[in-house]
């Protein structure tokens, strides 16, 4: 794994707080940027996806009514 040194103009430190403070779940800015960079890169054809992403529905009487509403929770959750 490579570490890099950013500097980030205050106009993306705002953006990058407003998208944080309303995430129920806040991810690190590590995760940000990297997923940032995989989406641009993966855009322009210079590398794919880490993997997609897979959804498994509940099984019928699971118990959980409000997935749909409460993903960011569950998925924390199983992390």
């Amino acid at each position: 794994m490579k570490r890099a040194t950013i500097t980030i103009g205050g106009d993306l430190e705002k953006a990058l707080q407003s998208y944080t403070s309303r995430q129920e779940v806040p991810p690190s800015f590590t995760a940000l940027v990297q997923a940032a960079l995989r989406e641009y890169l993966a855009r322009r054809g210079a590398a794919r996806p880490a993997h997609p992403l897979r959804i498994t529905p509940a099984k019928k009487g699971s118990g959980k009514s409000d997935v749909s509403q409460r993903h960011d929770r569950d998925f924390a959750a199983d992390a």
